[in-house]
């Protein structure tokens, strides 16, 4: 079967605290020059978010989130850019959109704000729903997974469940994107689990997101004398994962470095393009 090449989500963080590149883009014209940069590297979808979502993450006042991001989204989108708002929120998601948003990625499904829901009914954005169980500051308490099927089966299951409350909400299902959560509520060993296998997830029937771009996993991997891998040089692990998650039929990629990640799906791509030349030599052969 051949691969589907995904589509590569750019993440432009607008904070000061998120775990990869905190601060570096909090300024709005660093971050709508470091969207521009990932469009020139070959991004397909600029991920805009205001709110930090690492461990332990603190959640920033919803005028503190939309001066963030809507001055970078403005831009970006009368740039011609598809952009996403990475957000929880409602509010902020009618902004973004208002500004020229396409994607709405929300990270808890829509179970952080009980307008969220019918709220992208009414905005006819694409939504983005992540498997979530709590807040960044206290989710560590939620990663377990103990029922029939382990993380593979629950993760299935409860976002099984919230496609039925975006269904209610009014949300069309060709608006609908689902993303397993890797590292929300999710050890190092859950991460392991889904990533083995997708294939009860892709039977939800709706595209998959999946973001595992420099996350505390391969970190973990990478460990040298007990100490985890840098989150800067974690990029070679991260390529690995983009190919093969590539070649698992996702529809979407969140991914720090773009083009590392284009790089990677470019010789993905070259040899899917000579696997159908011999195929193709082989029938006439025949």
């Amino acid at each position: 079967m051949p691969t589907t090449i995904p589509l590569l989500m750019g993440v432009v963080n607008v904070t000061p605290d998120s775990f990869s590149d905190g601060g570096r883009w909090l300024e709005p014209d660093a971050a709508i020059e470091h969207g521009r940069a990932l469009l020139a590297d070959g991004a397909d979808i600029l991920d805009i978010g205001g709110e930090s979502t690492r461990p332990g993450a603190t959640r920033p006042l919803v005028e503190e989130e939309l001066g963030r991001v809507i001055p970078v989204i403005t831009a970006l989108a009368a740039d011609g850019a598809r952009v996403s708002v990475d957000t929880m929120r409602a509010e902020v998601a009618e902004a973004a959109v208002a500004a020229g948003a396409a994607i709405v990625n929300d990270v808890s499904g829509g179970l952080a704000d009980p307008r969220m829901l019918d709220a992208v009914a009414d905005l006819g954005a694409t939504y983005v729903a992540m498997h979530w169980r709590a807040h960044a500051d206290h989710m560590r308490d939620f990663a377990v997974y103990d029922g029939p099927g382990g993380v593979v089966a629950a993760v299935r299951d409860e976002l099984a469940g919230r496609v039925d409350a975006m269904r209610a909400a009014g949300i069309e299902r060709d608006r609908i994107v689902l993303d397993p959560g890797l590292g929300f509520a999710k050890r190092a060993e859950h991460n392991w689990e889904l990533l083995r296998d997708l294939g009860p997830l892709h039977a939800l029937g709706y595209p998959l997101l999946v973001g595992a771009s420099r996350k505390s996993f391969l970190g973990r991997l990478l460990a040298s004398g007990g100490i985890p891998r840098p989150v800067d040089e974690r990029e070679h692990a991260s390529s690995a994962l983009t190919v093969l998650l590539a070649q698992q039929g996702v529809w979407g990629l969140r991914v720090h470095d773009v083009r590392v990640a284009k790089d990677a799906l470019l010789v993905l791509a070259r040899l899917e393009l000579a696997r159908l030349e011999t195929d193709r030599e082989g029938a006439t052969d025949g």
